[in-house]
């Protein structure tokens, strides 16, 4: 029954304890029965950690989904990455879940990642819980946490608990719909002892329902109404306005507890059942392909023709295996479907569930569950629907990598290797690319960041016994214009026969709201229509590649105002060609620049290093944006280029003594400073001189 299943993820910033949380969710659930810890001494690992590169590092890397019961309710939970090198695995985790658990840590708080995934989730409005976890820690502080969920992420968050004691005296916690203390005893914390609130804590207990039910009555007349005449408020009705303001994304109900110390997790798992919503509350929408892409509300209902959407792929050693998402209707084995993108057909051979790195084959899936396929050819976010309709999903965000790294096989066997290692890895993280540089043939792989393009080299060498050799990790900078510049090109090409002519004219100018413009202001048919698109190519291809260090050129307008063709002579590769040469000719004159991407760096170390970081980040060239203090830890914000930043990690723990951690992400473009633009144009030159060379010799 569809009322009876939930779709959650669990998402946070790094080492909040999101993959302890899960562990312990599969536990209590007896999905597992033992815990393993995500950096265990008995050598294990977490369940949901599978990879080995997971467990040696204690990160999450891949995105990991498993299906648990929790009181006849169905869960289906997936545990996302929180390095922002990994964000791809939280968007496609996101896109397809109908709620999510904001994992916060209770002393670091509200950090850079809690921000980024809250945007994620407001991306594809998912209703959310927040649980603070490590209560159990010294400096423990939800309340200010909470505070936080208002001020830092515009959230309407309520407390449903207060803790009983804080810190190491954590003993359990007060619910404040039940008005009942609650602890947690017996092993692992498996039995659940309800008690009177304990009389010290009477007066926090009445602070904190009346804000509660203050917010409450906020969003509905009828808890307003009893609230006003200080009647009793049934337990139902406020777990039932609850439920309401949180799918309506009005109210984020806020949960406690320590999943280390195994305290709060059933009554976390309570809440998903009463507050998130089921497949059948939530609306998704897909495309009509075959009208003009009209959106189409679909209805999770078994009946209906199915509509899925392949979120993730894993390329194992025996086949492909495709998490898909069952929007409407069924998918039995032996059914066949379309896939809108390849417009192929397909049976259904095996079909599976998945609990991390294991599978079990199931007959048929229905609407609302996250299932997975075996051995079809397909790319991540293609649609599958029954063979009479036509639909897509509306696709997933996806970052542009900022961080590019030359490699190189050592041998023949190793290039043969690393060629269906890249190939597998392109195929399932589509933040990861790879090509070959066609001056220096090269292959460069690009990611999000340093940790990124590691795990990838890391994993060819221990999965495909692939010997690499690294170059450099290369920056993606851009280069544009910073000023209008005026252009009047003719290209003349006469060879015998009919020859090649085509004029254009008009000028480029800074853009800043896109990477890239192209404005048609010919007049009187100067150029005739059918080569207008010919012009606006051979632009595209110009700001490929600029002249000052090679690398694509950004926020630029090219406007053709006149021109001229010849009625033989004119053609569509005339026309794209003078308008290349018309681009080369006007670009210098533009003072074009360099722009080199800066990195949003968020550091957090305790106060007494907070100097020593201040000097590191001043001597990349960074600017601290802001600096906030308290007793345990200060919170330091900076914009720093990425250039500047290879290699911090070691840095920062020689300098902290290993107790300080950071987190970067892409923050925005800007221009490179004068001395460091006429190096990098220099070492460009210096290296274009040096191929041009070598390739003069090689054909002597």
């Amino acid at each position: 029954m569809i009322e009876t299943m939930r779709n959650i993820g669990i998402s946070a910033h790094i080492d909040s304890g999101k993959t302890t949380l899960s562990e312990r969710i599969l536990f209590y659930t007896n999905k597992i029965h033992a815990i393993h810890e995500v950096r265990g001494k008995d050598g294990v690992g977490a369940t949901m950690d599978h990879m080995e590169l997971e467990r040696e590092r204690g990160i999450t890397i891949q995105s990991a989904a498993t299906q648990v019961t929790w009181k006849d309710q169905t869960i289906n939970v997936i545990d996302t990455p929180g390095h922002i090198d990994f964000t791809i695995e939280v968007e496609r985790s996101l896109r397809v879940l109908d709620g999510a658990i904001l994992v916060l840590c209770a002393v670091g708080g509200v950090q850079s990642q809690s921000i980024t995934v809250d945007r994620q989730l407001k991306r594809y409005h998912i209703p959310r819980i927040a649980f603070i976890n490590k209560c159990d820690r010294t400096g423990a502080n939800p309340f200010k946490v909470t505070e936080q969920l208002q001020e830092k992420l515009g959230l309407n968050a309520v407390l449903l608990q207060i803790p009983i004691g804080i810190g190491e005296d954590l003993n359990g916690v007060v619910d404040l719909i039940l008005q009942q203390a609650v602890y947690f005893e017996g092993e692992r914390g498996m039995e659940l002892r309800y008690e009177p609130i304990p009389a010290d804590l009477m007066a926090q207990v009445a602070q904190y329902r009346e804000i509660l039910l203050n917010k409450l009555a906020d969003l509905s007349d009828e808890v307003a109404e009893l609230f006003l005449e200080g009647a009793d408020i049934p337990q139902e009705l406020l777990q039932a306005e609850i439920r309401k303001g949180t799918l309506a994304e009005a109210l984020v109900p806020v949960m406690l507890g320590s999943a280390y110390k195994n305290k709060g997790i059933q009554l976390l798992l309570d809440a998903v059942v009463h507050y998130l919503p089921n497949p059948s509350e939530v609306t998704n929408y897909a495309l009509d392909l075959d009208d003009n892409e009209t959106p189409i509300a679909l209805d999770s209902d078994d009946k209906k023709p199915t509509v899925a959407l392949g979120f993730k792929l894993e390329d194992g050693q025996y086949g492909q295996l495709t998490y898909v998402r069952i929007y409407q209707g069924t998918i039995k084995r032996g059914d066949e479907l379309y896939n809108t993108r390849s417009r192929k057909r397909f049976k259904v051979g095996r079909l599976m569930r998945v609990h991390a790195d294991n599978t079990e084959d199931i007959n048929e899936a229905g609407a609302g569950d996250i299932i997975a396929l075996f051995g079809i050819d397909c790319a991540s976010g293609d649609t599958f629907c029954s063979n009479n309709l036509n639909y897509a999903m509306t696709s997933m965000f996806v970052p542009e990598p900022v961080i590019s790294l030359a490699i190189k096989p050592k041998d023949k066997q190793s290039a043969d290797k690393m060629s269906k290692a890249l190939n597998r890895f392109t195929k399932e993280d589509p933040t990861f690319q790879t090509f070959v540089d066609p001056e220096s043939n090269q292959t460069i792989i690009k990611g999000m960041g340093e940790l990124h393009l590691e795990v990838y080299i890391t994993r060819m060498q221990r999965e495909y016994n692939c010997e690499l050799e690294t170059g450099m990790p290369q920056v993606a900078y851009r280069e544009t214009i910073s000023r209008r510049a005026d252009f009047n090109y003719t290209h003349r090409k006469q060879t015998g026969g009919a020859g090649q002519y085509g004029r254009v004219a008009g000028y480029l100018e800074p853009c800043s709201e896109k990477d890239y413009d192209f404005v048609d202001s010919i007049k009187g048919g100067v150029i005739p229509i059918e080569f207008i698109p010919s012009c606006d190519k051979g632009f595209r291809e110009a700001i490929k590649k600029g002249s000052l260090i090679g690398f694509p050129i950004v926020n630029i307008r090219c406007v053709i105002n006149d021109g001229q063709y010849h009625p033989v002579d004119s053609s569509d590769i005339a026309f794209q060609t003078a308008a290349l040469g018309a681009f080369r000719e006007a670009y210098p004159k533009a003072k074009p620049c360099i722009l080199e991407p800066l990195m949003k760096v968020v550091v957090d170390c305790p106060p007494e290093y907070q100097g020593a970081v201040f000097g590191s980040i001043n001597q990349r060239r960074g600017i601290i944006v802001t600096s906030i203090e308290d007793d345990v830890i200060t919170h330091i914000e900076a914009e720093v280029p990425l250039s500047e930043m290879f290699g911090y990690s070691t840095v920062l723990r020689s300098l902290t003594q290993g107790k300080a951690d950071f987190t970067m992400e892409f923050e925005k473009y800007a221009k490179v400073p004068t001395n460091i633009a006429e190096t990098l144009t220099k070492l460009y030159e210096e290296k274009h001189r040096k191929e041009k060379s070598s390739s003069a010799a090689s054909r002597g």
